[in-house]
């Protein structure tokens, strides 16, 4: 699959990047998608959601009244569930909802998302942006020249690059970063996928060693 690769200026540089059809032609899985979202967002849950028992809350421990010959129901402490400021029954406890999945799976499941963008042509290849100082109007005015101002992107880039990412950073609608640390949330949950010239290569290069 060949992409042109484009100048800051939002104009063909003559050059083109030939990205993987294994990982960007290949037939989505819709169902392994699902499942590493999933898990993505449900490793984002805190799990510290946490309730007292009858045994945690104040209250006195004595018997309220005599189990027999009241005319009354039975009772036992003031921290009985049924009162109000007693224990809460089967409450909430603290635990993790992050969950397994193998990395065949994950792997799959971005490469599912990738072929996706291939297939609405939400590849869009710049190449390699240096900046001397950090500068967030600098990076705008290039979302500008590549028409993606407007839609809410993910920037990937091969390596830290701190001017780079500060000016990324005040910017509400992309999301900055490296390339070994994509996933497959982000993925889907952007509408452009905006590569540097060297990410991209990478793609090719890991094929090539594999192969």
């Amino acid at each position: 699959m060949q992409v042109e690769v484009l100048n800051t200026k939002g104009k063909a540089t003559g050059r083109t990047v030939e990205l993987p059809e294994e990982i960007f032609g290949a037939e989505p899985n819709n169902h392994v998608i699902y499942l590493a979202v999933k898990q993505y967002l449900a490793a984002q849950r805190q799990g510290t959601h946490k309730v007292k028992t009858r045994a945690e809350v104040q209250g006195a421990s004595r018997k309220l009244h005599r189990q027999k010959g009241t005319g009354g129901s039975r009772k036992g402490n003031i921290r009985n569930p049924l009162y109000k400021g007693g224990g809460t029954i089967f409450g909430p406890k603290p635990h993790l909802y992050d969950f397994k999945l193998n990395r065949k799976v994950k792997d799959l499941a971005k490469i599912s998302a990738l072929s996706y963008k291939a297939k609405d042509n939400a590849i869009v290849i710049v190449e390699d942006i240096t900046m001397d100082t950090p500068k967030t109007k600098t990076f705008v005015d290039i979302l500008g020249n590549l028409k993606v101002a407007d839609k809410k992107a993910m920037f990937i880039m091969p390596e830290n690059n701190d001017n780079v990412e500060l000016s990324i950073r005040n910017v509400p609608s992309v999301l900055g970063v490296l390339l070994s640390d994509i996933n497959t949330y982000d993925i889907v949950n952007s509408e452009v996928l905006i590569l540097t010239e060297s990410a991209a290569k990478i793609f090719s290069e890991e094929e090539n060693a594999e192969a």
